[in-house]
């Protein structure tokens, strides 16, 4: 095994470990490994990656589902509103130029970083008369939209929405993360691979997307070994600490990948100054992208005021005084 595959394997046990402990976390760390170290062009290690996570969410699942904590109901739901963004915005992605889909991605790792290394040191699984289908489905797609355009951030955002919305336990949260991870990792894979109502017909293989499977298939088969063991700690350790090392060092990566494409930037005038057309995309995007950040803000905020346990709430007057359990 040569040096480059060894460094792969290694740093594969580790992401299947982020996989198996925390219900996501894989493809944030598998798109940039495969492109800086495994020398993959961008898009074909965003499909490479979705493999990987599929697989590896699926190993992950099977152990949390034999302990019962899999919530099937919700997570096929939400799952399903996910699967419907991944395959959108997986087509809207494999358009894109490649660095410019580094930059999303080294976006959404910082934002994933700043989640992590924040924290919630602790949150109650609400109780709800029927599930909130419509926030449901709807924080689904957003998800989905986010995971299928650089094929990365799912995890993170679908343990606090589970417990927060399907009001499920925080173990049970992961294990049923995983099934949502997984849907949508399938679906990213194939809106990469397949492009649909292009110049080849209603649906054609997208041979910008090819990649080697040959190295992706030793990459899963040792982040599988990682997934085993991340299930193992997580049932006997608590995360928090090591969540925010692995935080940590997603925001280094996520902040190298930035600096690393930032000239990709310009790409973005130059798709946007090909026709009206595009410059109104472009436009959409950022508008978009705006809106769904400040309506993360928002719901981030009206949850923590909501999630505030009653007996710290009750125990001063003085705002300054009551813990924050985040």
């Amino acid at each position: 095994m040569s040096l480059v595959l060894a460094i792969l394997a290694f740093l594969s046990i580790g992401i299947g470990m982020a996989v198996g402990m925390f219900g996501g976390g894989g493809s944030i760390l598998t798109t940039p490994m495969l492109v800086y170290i495994g020398d993959f062009d961008p898009k074909p290690a965003i499909a490479a990656s979705a493999v990987l996570v599929a697989v590896t969410s699926l190993i992950g699942m099977i152990q949390y589902a034999r302990a019962g904590q899999v919530r099937w109901r919700t997570g096929l739901i939400f799952g399903s509103a996910g699967v419907t963004g991944a395959l959108l915005a997986g087509q809207v992605g494999q358009r894109l130029p490649g660095n410019l889909v580094l930059v999303l991605l080294g976006i959404m790792m910082v934002i994933t970083a700043i989640a992590m290394i924040r924290g919630r040191k602790e949150m109650h699984a609400k109780h709800h008369d029927g599930l909130p289908l419509f926030r449901i489905l709807l924080d689904g797609f957003v998800v989905g939209i986010a995971t299928g355009l650089v094929g990365a951030g799912g995890g993170f955002l679908v343990v606090p929405a589970l417990v927060l919305l399907g009001g499920i336990p925080m173990q049970a949260a992961v294990g049923t993360s995983l099934l949502v991870v997984m849907m949508k990792a399938i679906a990213t894979f194939v809106s990469y691979r397949i492009t649909f109502f292009g110049d080849g017909g209603f649906a054609a293989v997208n041979p910008e997307t090819d990649f080697d499977w040959g190295v992706t298939l030793i990459v899963i088969a040792f982040a599988i070994v990682g997934v085993f063991l991340g299930v193992k700690f997580a049932t006997k350790i608590h995360p928090d600490r090591l969540r925010t090392s692995f935080g940590w060092f997603v925001l280094i990566v996520g902040s190298f990948t930035l600096l690393d494409k930032s000239h990709a930037f310009t790409a973005i005038f130059d798709f946007a100054a090909t026709s009206v057309l595009d410059l109104v995309v472009v436009i959409v995007f950022f508008l978009a992208l705006v809106t769904a950040v400040a309506v993360l803000v928002a719901r981030a905020r009206r949850d923590k005021e909501e999630n505030l346990p009653d007996e710290l709430e009750t125990m001063s007057d003085d705002p300054d005084l009551v813990e924050d359990p985040y």
